[in-house]
């Protein structure tokens, strides 16, 4: 449930971008950097903000925020720009992203072992019906299960 409401805030909002102090200066071979810059509206949405910084280099001046501060911008850059080059696409981001939503979804949930009083539950089954992809977590581990009253007397030891 959290996972998919990030996934809908990112979308509504688009992804949070955090300013650098001062830009980040890539430098790479002319192609390499007009091909980036190329795809500087798809970067723009994902968080990354790029201008040319001469014939052979780019200046970088925001990253998602959700990425955190301990990113290797060099290291990024250079990824995204092979994936540009591979593929013709910059979908490596966007995983990126969506791995560190799923990880802060998983933070933010209810825990295995946690109470819950009656309210709480009643909520969060309301939420279950109202949003996508709630049988599942986000690693793909069911949310619930079904058992019959058949198989509830088996574990019961009445039938």
């Amino acid at each position: 449930l959290v996972y998919e409401k990030f996934k809908t805030q990112v979308g509504e909002h688009g992804i949070e971008k955090q300013g650098l102090l001062t830009p980040e200066i890539i430098e790479c071979d002319d192609s390499l950097a007009a091909s980036l810059l190329e795809h500087k509206d798809t970067l723009a949405t994902l968080g990354i903000e790029i201008d040319a910084f001469g014939a052979d280099a780019i200046a970088v001046h925001s990253l998602p925020a959700l990425l955190g501060s301990k990113v290797d911008i060099q290291k990024l850059i250079m990824d995204i720009a092979d994936e540009i080059s591979e593929t013709g696409a910059v979908e490596g981001l966007e995983k990126k992203i969506n791995d560190v939503l799923s990880t802060m979804a998983c933070h933010g949930s209810v825990r295995s072992g946690r109470r819950m009083n009656v309210a709480e539950m009643n909520a969060l089954l309301r939420q279950m019906e109202d949003t996508p992809n709630s049988g599942q977590c986000n690693h793909g581990r069911p949310t619930w299960v079904e058992l019959k009253l058949s198989d509830i007397e088996k574990l019961f030891g009445r039938r």
